[in-house]
């Protein structure tokens, strides 16, 4: 028997029902960030939340929780509370997902963090079905592109590029390498020379890309053999959006500089011009992560198999 759950019996022990519901909202409520969605996975109206969370505090005589009208997060009293109390609950989940999983269903909740161009491609086309197979699992997904800690964010597992995994953790591949891909609409270079060389973007308007959260510009990269450049272009537009960005340049607006297969469809059929292929390099593709524990829960491992078996070969473009 884990350290945890045997921590977890002897509270039930030494507690009434009532103290143990009153905790175990109150981690569900930091875990999700939000009393709405507490309340939908504790299936338990908003107003009787509010009402189990002003016991708590009453009975232990400490705020545990700040609100406002948007958002809500652990005092520093509540912090402390939920780092002892979130294993315990955590380790509970997953023996009661254990039992659902004897019965070759898996049950429980995960919750996943992946940029917007991973939700895309990987995790919006299976949602459905999904749901279908498992409709036991408590799915949330946050779309996120400012590199969280999963850990820290109390997230069950993440996608990421391989380049930027986090140190630690278990890594399962997604995709095959991928590649950079220059591109421009036929509009915008009508009358303009193809740029040959990564210095020529000096003399084009290039769209630039921010990162989310108000980061840096991204510097384009380039490579051909041993000579590697990175370049801060120049344009007058910038956005923070792959969707965006997508959408600016096929409107003619400047060259930009995207994951090939993001603009494939659009080289194809002849929407957009691509050039400084020879230029472009490879990288590492995308990667499912989750901490290192010894037992991955049934929800979490139906999760990464799913995801697996439907994401397909993205490889570079050849």
């Amino acid at each position: 028997m884990g350290y945890y759950l045997t921590c977890l019996l002897i509270l039930g022990y030494t507690m009434r029902g009532s103290e143990f519901s009153e905790l175990k909202a109150f981690a569900t409520i930091v875990e999700e960030g939000s009393f709405i969605r507490a309340s939908a996975r504790l299936r338990i109206s908003p107003p009787a939340l509010s009402q189990t969370i002003r016991q708590l505090e009453a009975r232990l005589g400490v705020r545990l929780l700040n609100r406002t009208t948007r958002s809500v997060s652990p005092t520093a009293a509540g912090d402390t509370l939920f780092t002892r109390l979130g294993p315990v609950f955590r380790e509970l989940e997953g023996a009661v997902a254990d039992i659902h999983a004897s019965r070759d269903q898996p049950a429980g909740s995960l919750r996943i963090n992946v940029p917007r161009v991973a939700a895309m491609r990987f995790i919006a086309p299976i949602l459905g079905d999904f749901q279908r197979v498992y409709p036991d699992i408590s799915l949330t997904v946050i779309v996120d592109d400012m590199l969280t800690d999963i850990v820290e964010g109390r997230f069950d597992a993440g996608i990421r590029l391989g380049e930027r995994l986090e140190k630690d953790m278990v890594a399962v591949k997604l995709s095959g390498d991928l590649q950079m891909a220059a591109v421009a609409a036929p509009a915008y270079l009508a009358g303009r020379s193809t740029p040959r060389h990564p210095g020529d973007l000096h003399q084009h308007r290039c769209i630039n890309f921010q990162w989310p959260g108000g980061g840096n510009i991204y510097r384009w990269e380039f490579a051909r053999g041993k000579r590697a450049l990175e370049i801060a272009v120049e344009g007058r537009l910038t956005v923070n959006d792959t969707d965006l960005l997508l959408n600016a340049v096929l409107s003619g607006a400047g060259i930009a500089y995207m994951i090939d297969y993001q603009v494939r469809p659009w080289i194809e059929n002849g929407q957009l011009v691509r050039f400084l292929e020879a230029w472009s390099p490879s990288f590492p593709g995308f990667y499912l992560y989750h901490p290192s524990v010894r037992h991955v829960p049934p929800a979490l491992r139906a999760f990464i198999d799913f995801v697996r078996g439907s994401s397909g070969q993205l490889v570079v473009s050849s």
